[in-house]
């Protein structure tokens, strides 16, 4: 498996259409990240959940998931399941984020997301972001709608079980879900890990990306 590193990072961006999903479906990824560089900025936008329970839970994941970092998130009131309808008031929060921030990394749903408000907001991302490494992020569900993705962040076994413990710590709302388990993260981070040579890994959906291989 050929491996592609980044420069050291200083800011990166983390979209979720709902509280949690970022911490589902990049979480190991912001824990390794942030402990490799400790002060990194990371600018979080959630659209929904705004004012609720879910706020405060939110605030409380990312500070787990991302130690050291100095953490600004935004949770918005959008109605969950309707984001359609608030196509412009979701683009103009990703305008006014673009507005503070300038990330070396942005992690945020994918377009092939058969969620209504994860794919809304993955097709959002690139009309604001363009210049911009993006990572799409999976979330597990119902819809039967994980993909074949293109990027892998491995995982030690540590790290994993770290993941699992934060989400069932921070989201006790969640908790009577019946695929808001161990077995369903474990298991979906055992099957990336297979698929790029790792124990677990997360995996992301790559839209474009601009090689450099002359180094300079």
């Amino acid at each position: 498996m050929i491996s592609l590193s980044t420069p050291r990072l200083s800011r990166i961006a983390a979209l979720g259409a709902h509280c949690d999903d970022i911490a589902i479906g990049a979480g190991a990824t912001l824990f390794t990240v942030c402990s490799a560089n400790p002060g990194v900025r990371v600018d979080a936008l959630v659209l929904s959940g705004g004012g609720t329970a879910r706020e405060e839970e939110e605030h409380a994941a990312l500070a787990a998931f991302c130690p050291g970092a100095d953490v600004r998130l935004t949770v918005l009131k959008l109605p969950d399941g309707r984001l359609p309808a608030h196509w412009e008031e979701a683009k103009d929060a990703l305008v006014d984020l673009r507005g503070r921030t300038i990330p070396d990394l942005l992690l945020g749903p994918n377009r092939s997301d058969a969620h209504q408000d994860h794919r809304g907001l993955a097709e959002l991302v690139p009309q604001v972001f363009r210049d911009h490494l993006v990572l799409g992020y999976e979330v597990v569900k119902w819809d039967g709608d994980l993909g074949r993705p293109a990027a892998y962040q491995p995982m030690t076994a540590a790290v994993a079980e770290t993941k699992i413990a934060l989400l069932q710590r921070n989201y006790p709302s969640q908790r009577h879900r019946p695929w808001y388990d161990r077995e369903v993260f474990l298991g979906l981070a055992r099957i990336r890990g297979i698929e790029c040579g790792s124990r677990y890994a997360e995996a992301f959906h790559v839209d474009k990306v601009v090689l450099d291989l002359a180094g300079r």
